[in-house]
Order: C-alpha cells, then structure tokens, then sequence
C-alpha cells in the first residue's frame, strides 16, 4: 500500500517525539516482533512559576502543536481481539503495515493537558476502538461516533495530521479526553481489558434493538470472546439466555460457570426444530462463515438477529426465512463512547468481567496461532507493563 501524508515523509520512529515499545507485524504473514516507534507529544508542562523553567523548556510548554486536551496514559494490559488476527494477515484487504494491534487497552493516567478535567494522574483508564472523529456529523452528535465516516481507530487508521495509529500492544499512549473511558475501582484492569470491545459489542446492540427488557429471551450465537461477555450482560440485564453453539462440550461451561439458562447445539436438527420461534433476539456472534437460516428460524415473528461477528466471506440468507415471519438481520458495529461507559459502568455494577488467559509479548505470535483455532477461554490478554521490553 502506498504511503499516505504525512507518514511518506519520515518513519514511524521519527514521526513524533514520544518514544514508545511495541510489537508489530510488517506484511500479511501476520508476524508480530518488537518494534520501537513513537508518538505525539503528550500533555505540556505549565508551571507554576515561569522563573523555573530554563528558556527552551518554557518556549516548547508553550508552543507543543498538541497536549492541552490530551490524556497520557501507561499501558498495563492490552486484550486480543479477533479483529487484531484479521488485520495483521490482512485479510481485510485494508492493512498499512507495520501494524501495532490492540484496541482493549487499559492503564493508568501519567499525564493530562491543562483542558482535561474528566481525568487525573493516577486514575484507572481505558482506550477502546477509536481515539477520534470529526464531531459535527449527525453520527457524532447522536453519540454513535463508531458510525462517523471520519472516525479514527486505534490501530491502521490516518489520524487527522496524517500519521497512522498504533494500538495497544504497546507500552504508552497519547489520547483525547473525550475518547477515554474511566473504569470502576472495583474491576480488575486485566480482565476489564476485553470489555471495552467485546464489552460493548454486545451490549449495544441488546440496547438499541431493545434486547435488554427484563424477561426477554435472547440467543448468544458462538461462545467465545464476545459471546462469553454476551452471555454475562444478558443475565445482568434479567434475561433469559440461551448458548446457541456447534460444540456440545460447551454446555457445562455456558450454563454452570457462566449462566446461560439454556444451551442448543445448532447441528442437532431436534433441539433447533424444539426451540424454533421462542426467541425474541440472536446476538450472533460468529465470525467465521456459517448457516443463517438455522438461527432465524428460532426468532418468534418480529424477531431480531444482529450480527457483530465479522466472517470474512459472505452470509447467504434466504429471504423468505426474513419474510415468512416479519423477521429483521441487522448488523451493529461496536457503539460510541457515550455507550461505552454506560457499559463499562454497569459492568462495574454487576462485577461483569472477561474470562481470560494472561500471556507477555513472546507468546504473542503462539497465541495467535491459538486464536486461529478458537483455543482461548475466552480472551488473551497482554500483561504488557511486565513484558514491554521483551525481545
């Protein structure tokens, strides 16, 4: 891929001041490897008295082009999306290597610009998906920033002075207030990790396609990263949840550790025919190619499917299997910031938390390779302030 702006003119390593570590894959073999690049300059110091500064440093507080409403953060644990394994083989065609994946960040403040007033050293703190957008379209407006055309991601995205983003599998970050999450005292960093995409991907939707009504029936398609979490928001929310999977092995695990109050092997054509039209909604989940037919035909009529799985190759969906019962599928792409602290909050409220495997940047390629394979429960996640300079 060409090179783009203001990132054809120097490398990473020189396009901003702020050192930083990191482990990056370089082209669609997917391999990750350490990789020291840099970033904006964080927050400027002001003083409390000019006379304490030596002229230089005075004359760089005053004229750092960013800082005043900027969020410094220590990176202490970062998740492993499955979207992360899809970007760095590029197997969404959209890959401008080198990529530093990671968008399940978590850590402690370090610094804050003199606008920041939602945030201070010392405060637990997440980066999720985006670290922007343009802030005047309809989208951002509504709070659904995900949906904004202009929206920045973590990772492999342009940020407004040209440069390319680089996520979390990295050792700190530079961030705009307004798309930092504060996270309950009560959460334990490296499992909330996860939360802030699986977390939100799935409740969203429960929430804006009016799945989360106490006494509804909701289908959570695929136990993994989001369906484990899926699973945990549903019960909180005092649905009844039932595991929709092609493993039979995972029925001990959704209903006795997890809470599902249900569990359907979607390849036993009786139990999907005994639990045709009862449910009000599936969150599937799924991102590999699959059957859609089998899971509408356990939507009462009126039903909803959402799909926050992302399968590289496309679904076939029979229309009369949407016509014969007023039927809707519907897609739901994480959710905005607003939404995302909603979450995170009521995730404190409730203890919700991702099962995880913790692992250190030398396993990171080992557990790729897992992830493939679906050999996780439920997430990785990165203990990266004890291994940021692993080699």
């Amino acid at each position: 891929m060409g090179d783009t702006g203001a990132a054809a003119a120097t490398s990473p390593e020189e396009q901003h001041p702020q050192k930083a570590f990191g482990w990056a894959a370089r082209d669609s073999s997917g391999v990750l490897s350490p990789f020291p690049f840099s970033r904006r300059q964080g927050p400027p110091y002001y003083p409390m008295c000019f006379a304490d500064l030596p002229l230089f440093q005075l004359y760089d507080s005053f004229f750092r082009a960013t800082g005043d409403d900027d969020v410094k953060m220590k990176i202490l644990y970062c998740g492993i999306c499955h979207s992360d394994l899809h970007s760095i083989k590029n197997e969404w065609q959209n890959a401008m290597y080198p990529i530093v994946p990671g968008h399940e960040i978590v850590g402690v403040v370090t610094e804050v610009g003199r606008n920041v007033d939602n945030f201070k050293v010392g405060d637990n703190a997440g980066v999720g998906c985006m670290v922007d957008s343009c802030r005047t379209c309809d989208s951002c407006e509504q709070g659904f920033e995900n949906y904004c055309s202009k929206s920045v991601l973590t990772y492999n995205s342009i940020h407004s002075d040209g440069t390319v983003t680089y996520g979390g599998y990295s050792d700190m970050m530079v961030v705009n207030k307004d798309f930092v999450i504060r996270l309950p005292h009560n959460l334990p960093l490296d499992k909330a990790a996860p939360l802030l995409c699986a977390g939100i991907t799935v409740y969203s939707p429960m929430k804006y396609f009016g799945l989360n009504e106490p006494g509804k029936h909701l289908g959570v398609a695929g136990l993994g990263g989001l369906g484990h979490v899926a699973v945990k928001f549903g019960k909180a929310l005092g649905l009844k949840v039932t595991v929709i999977s092609t493993s039979p092995n995972k029925k001990k695990e959704a209903i006795e550790r997890l809470g599902a109050d249900a569990f359907l092997v979607s390849r036993d054509p009786e139990q999907m025919k005994a639990a045709a039209g009862t449910m009000d909604g599936i969150i599937d989940t799924v991102s590999a190619t699959h059957p859609v037919a089998p899971l509408l035909s356990l939507l009462k009529v009126q039903g909803k499917m959402i799909l926050v799985g992302a399968p590289e190759k496309p679904l076939e969906v029979p229309a009369f299997c949407l016509i014969g019962g007023g039927k809707s599928l519907a897609g739901s792409n994480i959710g905005g910031i607003r939404d995302t602290q909603e979450m995170i909050d009521l995730a404190g409220k409730h203890n919700i938390t991702a099962e995880i495997e913790i692992i250190s940047f030398d396993y990171l390629n080992k557990a790729m390779e897992r992830l493939a394979k679906n050999d996780v429960k439920y997430r990785f996640v990165i203990d990266v302030a004890n291994s940021s300079s692993a080699a």
